[in-house]
C-alpha cells in the first residue's frame, strides 16, 4: 500500500461517515415530538410498520431515502419526500413496500412525494413485484398543488397505475393505518385487497367538515368513514384490523399463499465471495474525480470469485467489457477506464473519454448480452465522448449514436452505479436514469452533470466575457476570478450525489461495499418479469 492508498481511503471512508449520519438524520423523519403524537394514536411510524412486516432474516433495499431533501425548506423540508419506499420479503416473497410517514406534515403529498411513488410502482411493474401500499396520509399538500395535481407525472397517475397493475396481474395489496382522504381513498380500493385499522384507519372522499361546508350534514369522521363503516355498510374494505401489528401479520399470511411467479430464467449458480478484498475499493478510487486510476480493480473486487472474463480486451481500451457474476448471478458489465497506460508514443491517460472503437466495442458487447440474456451493468466515471476534428472525421457521433442506440432497445434487464462522473451524452450511452435502469444507484463519489464544475465555468466565462466585449466593456482580472468562482460553486453543488438522489436521479445512496447486494436483488427482482419481445436495434448508421 502506498501514500496516495492511505490518502484515498482516509478521504473515502471519511465521506461514508458523513453519508451515514445524513442517512440517520433522514430517517428521523418528522422529529421526536411528531413520532411521540404518533405513538400516542396507537400507531406505528412507517419505518416501524415496514421493518414489523418484512422477513428479518432476508436484505433489504430503500429507494429513494434522500429524495427530497433540500427541496422544500421554505415548507418545513419533506425528508424522504414523506413516504418510505423498501424492496424486501414478506413471508419469503420480495415485493416493493410503500409507506406514508404520518410524522411528514401528516403524510401529505409534495411534487417529489408523487414522483417517488410513481417510482415505487414502475419498480413493481417492470419486474412483476407485489406491492404493498401501508396508508397514512392527509392527501396533496394543498400550497404546491399546481405541481403535483393535473399533470401526466403526478398524483393521478397513481389510480393509472392501478389500473394497470391490476390488468397484469401484479398482486396489490393496501392497508389503511391513518387517513385515506380525497383523491388518495381510491388507491387502497383500486388495489387488489385493502384492509382498514379500527379506530385509526379511515376513507372519505371528503372529511367531515367539508361535508359540513357542502350539504349541511353533522357527521364524525369515523361514521364518516371508518373501519366499522366499510366493513360492515360499504364494503369498500376487504378486512378489518384491530391494530397495525394484526393488520401486517393478515399481509404477512396473505403473501405466503402467492403463487409462484413465471421466470425470465437469468443464470445463477452459488455465489461466491471477490477474492480480492473489497474493502481496497476505498483505497483505489481517487479523491479527485479527474485523478486516474484502474477500473479494471474495482471490477474484481465487485464479482464472484474476482473472475472478470475480458471481451475484446485490447480494443476500444477506454471502456471495458465482460462477463462476471455478482452473488451468483451472470451479469455484462460495460465500464469506463481511467487509468494511464503506456503506449509507443509515451504515456495515455484514458480519462473516461468515450473514443470511437470504445463506442463500438460497448455496441457490439451489449448485443451480445441480449442474445444471451444476460443482466447489464453499467458502472459510470464517462466525462462524455471525444471531441475535436479528428473524432468529427472519425465518426464519433455516429459511434456514439449505436451504442446509444444499443443500450435504449436493450431487452435484457439494466442496471447502472455511478462511481465517479457521469456527465453529457456520457451519462446517456452509460444507461442514466433516462435509459430505464431497473435500478440506478451512486456511490459518495458519483457526480452528474452536463459538464464538470470547472468545465462549465470557463464556458460560461467566455460567454459572458463576449458579451461584455459586444458593449464595450471588460471583465477585470478580479472580477472575472469572482465570477468564475460563483458559477462553478453553483455547478459543484448541482453535480453532488446528494442534488441527484433529492430529485430521484438516482434511487440511492450506497457505501460501495453494498453494490452487490443492490445488484443481486435487483436482477433477482427482474427474473420474476420474462423477456416479451426481441432485441432489435433498429435503423443506425452503419
Amino acid at each position: 500500500m502506498d501514500i496516495q492508498f492511505n490518502t484515498n481511503e482516509d478521504y473515502n471512508k471519511l465521506a461514508l461517515s458523513q453519508l451515514r449520519k445524513r442517512l440517520k438524520k433522514v430517517k428521523e423523519g418528522g422529529g421526536k415530538k411528531n413520532l411521540e403524537k404518533l405513538h400516542s394514536q396507537g400507531k406505528l411510524s412507517a419505518r416501524e410498520r415496514i421493518e414489523y412486516l418484512l422477513d428479518n432474516n432476508k436484505p433489504q433495499i430503500e429507494i429513494g431515502a434522500f429524495a427530497g431533501e433540500g427541496m422544500y425548506e421554505e415548507h418545513g423540508g419533506c425528508p424522504s419526500a414523506g413516504v418510505v419506499v423498501v424492496i424486501g420479503y414478506v413471508a419469503g416473497r420480495q415485493c416493493v413496500v410503500v409507506a406514508n410517514d404520518a410524522t411528514v406534515k401528516a403524510g401529505a403529498w409534495f411534487p417529489i412525494t408523487a414522483k417517488k411513488n410513481l417510482r415505487a410502482q414502475e419498480i413493481a411493474m417492470e419486474n412483476r413485484l407485489p406491492i404493498i401500499y401501508l396508508v397514512d396520509s392527509a392527501g396533496v399538500y394543498l400550497p404546491l398543488q399546481d405541481e403535483i395535481f393535473p399533470d401526466k407525472e403526478h398524483f393521478g397517475r397513481i389510480f393509472r397505475n392501478n389500473a394497470l397493475m391490476s390488468s397484469m396481474g401484479i398482486t396489490q395489496i393496501a392497508v389503511v393505518m391513518g387517513s385515506c382522504v380525497a383523491g388518495g381513498a381510491y388507491l387502497p380500493i383500486m388495489s387488489d385487497e385493502a384492509l382498514i385499522v379500527d379506530k385509526t384507519g379511515s376513507i372519505f372522499l371528503a372529511g367531515s367538515y367539508l361535508v359540513k361546508a357542502a350539504i349541511g350534514e353533522n357527521i364524525d369522521n369515523e361514521t364518516l368513514g371508518g373501519a366499522t363503516t366499510h366493513c360492515e355498510i360499504s364494503g369498500v374494505t376487504d378486512y378489518k384490523a384491530t391494530d397495525d401489528k394484526d393488520a401486517l401479520d393478515r399481509v404477512r399470511r396473505t403473501m405466503a399463499k402467492l403463487a409462484d411467479a413465471e421466470k425470465a430464467g437469468f443464470n445463477r449458480i452459488e455465489a461466491h465471495k471477490p477474492l480480492k478484498d473489497p474493502n481496497e475499493i476505498y483505497g483505489i478510487l481517487p479523491k479527485l474525480r479527474t485523478e486516474p486510476y484502474d477500473m479494471k480493480e474495482i471490477i474484481l473486487r465487485l464479482v464472484d470469485n474476482s473472475e472478470f472474463d475480458e471481451y475484446k480486451e485490447g480494443y476500444g481500451q477506454t471502456i471495458l467489457t465482460g462477463y462476471a457474476r455478482i452473488e451468483g448471478w451472470a451479469v455484462g458489465i460495460v465500464a469506463n477506464q481511467r487509468k494511464v497506460v503506456k503506449t509507443k508514443k509515451g504515456e495515455m491517460q484514458f480519462g473516461g473519454v468515450i473514443y470511437s472503437d470504445s463506442a463500438d466495442k460497448a455496441t457490439r458487447f451489449i448485443a451480445n448480452c441480449n442474445q444471451k440474456k444476460i443482466p447489464l451493468l453499467f458502472l459510470q466515471d464517462v466525462t462524455g465522448f471525444m471531441v475535436g476534428s479528428r473524432s468529427e472525421h472519425g465518426g464519433i457521433i455516429k459511434d456514439g449514436a449505436k451504442l446509444v442506440n444499443a443500450v435504449a432497445n436493450s431487452v435484457v434487464p439494466k442496471f447502472t452505479v455511478v462511481i465517479g462522473n457521469s456527465y453529457g451524452a456520457g451519462n446517456y450511452a452509460m444507461c442514466g436514469k433516462a435509459y430505464d435502469p431497473r435500478l440506478i444507484v451512486s456511490w459518495h463519489s458519483g457526480n452528474i452533470s452536463v459538464m464538470g464544475g470547472t468545465q462549465a465555468a470557463k464556458v460560461l466565462l467566455q460567454i459572458e466575457t463576449a458579451n461584455l466585449r459586444k458593449k464595450g466593456e471588460e471583465l477585470t482580472p478580479e472580477k472575472e476570478a469572482v465570477l468564475f468562482a460563483h458559477i462553478k460553486e453553483q455547478y459543484d453543488e448541482q453535480i453532488s450525489p446528494y442534488y441527484a438522489a433529492a430529485r430521484l436521479w438516482t434511487d440511492a445512496i450506497i457505501d460501495p461495499l453494498e453494490t452487490r447486494q443492490w445488484i443481486a436483488m435487483g436482477i433477482e427482482a427482474a427474473n420474476n418479469a420474462p423477456i416479451e419481445r426481441a432485441f432489435n436495434l433498429g435503423v443506425i448508421q452503419v
